[in-house]
């Protein structure tokens, strides 16, 4: 804990952000469930003396990981703003992993000022289960997936769009409009990913998305039928989100971020098998 006797000077720290959504209930902190929001704020607590509220670049749900979340604080202190990475990995967890620490403007914000996020999600196809991609994957074996059909849902989502059809209850945003900036469904042996980036996302919005694609992809659904759902918003027919550990917040991009690229822009493999 910091001497309480030190001169003190207010900065906002940035933090990239890595963690296993496994056991945890998601990114934002709530009572009587585990948060990371909470472990780092309590971490923070610890060398500091007193509470302070971190913000998150957005908050994943329960069992979603993380492969460069973004956040700020603003703490008092004599720690240098680049320390505060290797200082806070000694008191957190080990499903979390603080990547970098850097010093930003007190206007900076870790979710007002993103440009965008993009997430990954992966689907497992092969017919026997793997204990090893279990975590990290939907285990997909009921049907065989087109990707190409997959992708094909997906490009008319580029663009600002209302995806109400997408937006799960118990959300306090006003609004379901999202401004979809790329997306990209491919194959590597039996592991598909997904990947969709957008300027903000609906709370459940990619696992509900992805819960149709795979209908597409199994040719249960067609393709001007997932397409007219999401334009006619016809919410009641989205009935089945994808199981949360297939997804990943893969990165939060900034017109101004203190960060090198190898710090936070493709800091999770895809996964792959090779021959």
């Amino acid at each position: 804990m910091l001497d309480s006797h030190q001169p003190r000077e207010t900065q906002r720290v940035a933090l990239v952000i890595q963690y296993l959504g496994t056991h945890f209930h998601g990114w934002q902190r709530q009572k009587h469930h585990r948060s990371v929001q909470e472990e780092i704020e309590t971490a923070i607590a610890k060398i500091l003396g007193h509470h302070v509220t971190l913000h998150g670049a957005g908050r994943t749900d329960s069992g979603v990981h993380a492969a460069a979340q973004v956040a700020h604080f603003d703490a008092t202190g004599l720690i240098p703003p680049h320390k505060w990475a290797s200082v806070l990995n000694s008191y957190l967890p080990k499903d979390i992993l603080i990547k970098a620490s850097a010093g930003v403007d007190n206007r900076w914000h870790a979710r007002f000022s993103a440009a965008y996020r993009r997430y990954r999600y992966t689907i497992y196809t092969e017919d026997w289960p793997n204990l090893f991609v279990t975590p990290f994957s939907w285990h997909y074996y009921y049907a065989p997936l087109d990707e190409t059909l997959m992708q094909a849902a997906l490009e008319p989502l580029l663009g600002k769009h209302h995806l109400a059809a997408f937006h799960r209850a118990g959300s306090k945003r006003s609004h379901s409009w999202v401004e979809v900036q790329a997306v990209e469904c491919d194959r590597s042996g039996p592991f598909i990913h997904i990947e969709i980036q957008a300027n903000g996302f609906l709370y459940g919005m990619v696992r509900l998305l992805v819960g149709m694609l795979v209908q597409v992809g199994s040719g249960q659904r067609t393709l001007a039928n997932f397409t007219e759902l999401w334009k006619e918003q016809r919410r009641e027919e989205v009935k089945h989100a994808a199981p949360s550990q297939g997804l990943c917040l893969l990165r939060v991009g900034y017109p101004d971020f203190p960060f090198t690229p190898d710090v936070w822009y493709d800091t999770m493999p895809k996964l792959v098998f090779s021959h």
